[in-house]
C-alpha cells in the first residue's frame, strides 16, 4: 500500500490578507509523496488496494502526454511492484514529453490511441479490445475519479481541517472536489475553481454526488470564471501572479490547477467575498512534474521546487 506523509498546513502571511482581514493556509498534498504526491495520492490509494485484493498484478490507465495521473499511476505501480500500461491520446510526437519520459523510466509501457477511439474509451468494446491486446489487468479511469478515487479523497481533510471556515480546491474531472464535498463539515463551504471553460462542471459534480449517494452536509460554490481561456490554456496574468506568490511564500504552483485555484481565491478575497476573520483551506493537489513540460512548450520559467 502507498505510504504518504501529511505535513501540517502552511499559513500565508502577507499585508494584503491582514488588510481584508482573512486567514489562508495551505494543505500541501504536494508533500504527501515524493513522486506519487498530489490528490493522486488519494485517487489511487483505494484502487491499487482493490487491485491487490483482486490478485491483480497489471494496471492500465489513460492520459494526456502532459498528465498528472499517468505520472502518479507509473510511480505507484514502480513503488509497489506492479506492471503498468498507459494508454496515451493522440499520435506518438519524435520526442516523448518531460512526463511520459518519467513514466517510462518507472517501467509504464506506453501505448498511443487514436482521438475518436480515446474518446469512446469507456465503452465496452473498447476495453474487451485492450483486454485482448494485454491479458488481464485493473483498470483506472482517466484522471483516476471513481469510486474508489473519492472514498480516497473522503481522507484529505483531517480533524484539525474541520476547524476552516473554507476549503477551496481546483476541479478536474471532480473527484477531488466531490471528496472534499462529502467530507466536510456542516459549518464549513467547499469552493470549486474549475480549470475547464464552460458551465458543465456545475452538472458534472451534481451527478458525482447523486450517482455515489453522497448527501453533503457542506455547502459548495463553483466558479467557472478563472479558467484563463480553457483546459491547460493560460494567460500572462497568471503566469505574473503564479511568480509573485512562489517567490514571496516559497510555494511553487502548476499553470493547469493550482496556480489557476490560487489566483482565484485571492480574486475573490479582494472582491470582499470572504467574512471578516474568515478561515480559508486551500487545497495544493500538487501536479508540478508538469511544469518542466510547460515551460519547455511556452518558453517559460516557472519553478517546480
Amino acid at each position: 500500500m502507498l505510504q504518504g506523509t501529511f505535513h501540517p498546513n502552511q499559513e500565508i502571511k502577507s499585508p494584503f490578507l491582514t488588510s481584508k482581514k482573512v486567514n489562508l493556509y495551505i494543505k500541501r498534498l504536494d508533500l504527501i509523496h515524493p513522486t506519487a504526491g498530489g490528490n493522486k495520492y488519494f485517487k489511487l490509494l483505494y484502487n491499487l488496494k482493490e487491485a491487490e485484493i483482486r490478485s491483480h498484478k497489471t494496471i492500465l490507465t489513460f492520459g494526456g502526454a502532459y498528465s498528472n495521473h499517468i505520472y502518479s499511476t507509473a510511480a505507484a505501480c514502480q513503488a509497489l511492484g506492479l506492471r503498468s500500461i498507459g494508454i496515451i491520446r493522440g499520435e506518438a510526437g519524435k520526442q516523448l514529453s518531460p512526463t511520459l519520459e518519467y513514466a517510462k523510466e518507472c517501467g509504464m509501457s506506453l501505448h498511443y490511441m487514436d482521438r475518436e477511439t480515446y474518446r469512446n474509451k469507456q465503452q465496452a468494446e473498447v476495453v474487451e479490445n485492450l483486454r485482448r491486446q494485454f491479458g488481464s489487468f485493473y483498470l483506472i479511469p482517466e484522471g483516476g475519479t471513481n469510486k474508489l478515487a473519492i472514498k480516497g479523497c473522503m481522507e484529505i481533510l483531517r480533524e484539525e481541517d474541520h476547524r476552516m471556515d473554507y476549503i477551496g480546491a481546483a476541479i478536474g474531472t471532480g473527484g477531488t472536489l466531490t471528496g472534499l464535498i462529502a467530507s466536510a463539515r456542516a459549518s464549513q463551504t467547499v469552493l470549486g475553481i474549475s480549470s475547464l471553460k464552460g458551465e458543465f462542471i456545475h452538472k458534472e459534480i451534481a451527478c458525482l454526488l447523486e450517482s455515489h449517494a453522497i448527501e453533503p452536509k457542506a455547502k459548495y460554490e463553483l466558479f467557472t470564471d478563472y479558467h484563463f481561456g480553457g483546459y491547460a490554456k493560460y494567460k500572462q496574468e497568471l503566469i505574473e501572479f503564479m511568480r509573485e506568490f512562489t517567490d514571496q511564500n516559497g510555494i511553487p504552483l502548476d499553470p493547469i490547477y493550482t496556480g489557476k485555484l490560487f489566483y482565484g481565491i485571492y480574486d475573490l478575497i479582494k472582491k470582499d467575498y470572504f467574512h471578516e476573520h474568515a478561515s480559508i483551506l486551500l487545497i495544493h493537489s500538487g501536479g508540478l512534474q508538469g511544469i518542466e513540460g510547460f515551460n519547455m512548450r511556452h518558453q517559460e520559467n516557472l519553478r517546480s521546487s
